[in-house]
């Protein structure tokens, strides 16, 4: 099947570039500059591997989600929460609508160029902060892909089932440096060690047994999960 993939550059997308490169033909990768304290130290991970692989990468400027939307993720917005990823505070750092609005335009793009599916690395780790990752809004979205479309666009989720240790050792299987990702929404000169998706990040390798190339400024221990209700 030819795919396009949503290639921002983090982990998990690096991750299902180069699963999708195992299982179909890419014809694509798309990035988007929304405006997220992070979005310049990913999107320059996110063209390194298209290009070394020979896909074309287009970054897709969405500035007014900066100006308009209410998200600590957004330059506009306020600090970074640290801790657990699945504390409640987390939910600051939620862009409204944001895999909605990207998936949007890559399923134009998409159909553009004569692809059959599009590729999103939304997990089962995502879904207790992010709305927009969880499979009911990916079904929803699947859907309206599939009729908006005279190719009937497929939303391809092969990370849906799986949390983010499996995701790590999927992309240990595949020979991926990981050091050539980013996580941080900080987006400093290095990780921070302490943000939601840097704690994320350790905790995945940590569990899935792989070696952690990164480089944090702090490697305090890792904050416990918040209860379940």
């Amino acid at each position: 099947m030819k795919v396009c993939v949503l290639l921002s550059g983090g982990m998990d997308s690096v991750t299902a570039f180069y699963d999708a490169l195992r299982h179909h033909e890419v014809v694509g990768c798309l990035s988007f500059d929304y405006g997220s304290k992070h979005n310049h130290r990913e999107i320059p991970f996110a063209r390194l591997h298209a290009e070394r692989q020979g896909v074309p990468h287009h970054t897709i400027s969405l500035g007014f989600m900066n100006e308009l939307f209410a998200s600590d993720l957004l330059q506009s917005g306020g600090d970074i929460p640290e801790g657990h990823y699945a504390e409640e505070n987390m939910k600051k750092t939620v862009v409204p609508f944001r895999n909605g609005i990207m998936l949007a335009v890559a399923t134009g793009y998409a159909e553009s160029v004569e692809a059959e599916g599009l590729v999103i690395a939304a997990h089962s780790g995502d879904h207790a902060i992010y709305p927009d990752c969880r499979e009911p809004f990916m079904h929803g979205m699947a859907q309206a892909m599939r009729e908006g479309t005279y190719a009937r666009i497929e939303l391809l989720r092969p990370f849906i089932a799986t949390d983010k240790a499996g995701i790590a050792r999927r992309g240990a299987d595949l020979g991926i440096d990981f050091a050539e990702t980013w996580s941080c929404y900080k987006g400093g000169e290095i990780h921070c060690g302490v943000c939601g998706t840097c704690v994320e990040r350790r905790e995945a390798f940590l569990l899935a047994a792989v070696p952690d190339p990164t480089l944090y400024e702090q490697t305090p221990p890792l904050p416990a999960a918040p209860a379940t209700p």
